[in-house]
């Protein structure tokens, strides 16, 4: 869990960074790879939790 946290908080900050990039060269490039960087990172996030409910329910059957 904790190892989940640190690669989802460090993808995080690399879309940040990309979009400070982006501001402060004006090169679309930087824009791109960032909103790329951050959808992967949440539909990561998302198939993690998906997989941590059916974990819950499988326990309850």
């Amino acid at each position: 869990m904790m190892l989940f946290r640190l690669v989802v908080g460090l993808l995080l900050f690399a879309g940040v960074i990309c979009f400070a990039l982006y501001i402060g060269t004006q090169q679309v490039v930087w824009r791109q790879r960032g909103l790329l960087i951050v959808k992967w990172t949440v539909l990561a996030g998302l198939a993690f939790f998906a997989v941590l409910i059916l974990e819950r329910l499988a326990m309850l059957l």
